[in-house]
């Protein structure tokens, strides 16, 4: 299996990363992103861009992908809905709509957030772009999408948060990740689980094209 990855320096992207090099079945893994991973290995690619939004001079290395998991994204904190629906939707849709046509046989998995509002009416500014998000993304034409609605993953083997904010929620919350697993293991997961999820889902399909937090954990043990 081939596999595009978008977000790979982020904290999902990481773990997603590390997985898709450790999966046998995986051959190749081209990172898209605006930084480079840092990483080096045998199934490692890399292309840097410091505009997302032109993928035109880049097309002729993106077909032939099995997979695209999409894991870029920025906090609504303190945006403006036109700046994030510009990096969440845009963004998002420009790139997919790319790969489509280059890539019609591909399987596209998008990380959105539990609690994301489908009905693009809700009070929430992220959740309603979000949905305007996966909304859109159902339509594009791929063999199959699926969105990921994680609740709190929790990073494991070294993954790191970028997000100042974020890397002190989970300075405090990692040592109690094993208490909150016990008492509310559906909203709960991890960087590796999210990582084998989204290629067990690539893999072998899922029932369904929104799979909740519950969902991420099930399918992470029972594809492993």
């Amino acid at each position: 299996m081939k596999v595009i990855l978008l977000g790979a320096t982020g904290m999902v992207g990481q773990g997603v990363l590390r997985e898709c090099l450790l999966d046998p079945e995986v051959e190749r893994v081209l990172v898209i992103g605006r930084r480079a991973t840092g990483q080096e290995h045998e199934k490692l690619h890399e292309i840097v861009l410091s505009d997302l939004f032109d993928l035109s001079a880049m097309e002729g290395r993106l077909s032939g992908y099995d997979a695209c998991f999409f894991c870029l994204g920025v906090s609504a904190v303190g945006m403006k809905e036109e700046s994030y629906r510009r990096v969440t939707y845009d963004l998002t849709i420009s790139v997919a709509r790319i790969l489509a046509r280059l890539n019609p046989g591909m399987t596209f998995i998008y990380v959105s957030g539990a609690n994301t509002d489908s009905t693009e009416r809700g009070r929430m500014m992220w959740a309603r772009v979000k949905g305007k998000t996966e909304n859109a993304l159902l339509q594009v034409p791929f063999k199959a999408v699926y969105m990921f609605r994680p609740g709190y993953i929790q990073p494991l083997h070294g993954v790191r948060t970028k997000t100042k904010w974020y890397g002190a929620v989970y300075a405090m919350m990692g040592p109690l990740y094993p208490v909150w697993k016990l008492l509310f293991p559906k909203y709960v997961t991890t960087t590796e689980c999210v990582g084998r999820a989204m290629l067990n889902v690539a893999k072998q399909g899922a029932p369904k094209s929104v799979l909740e937090n519950q969902d991420i954990n099930s399918i992470c043990r029972d594809g492993s």
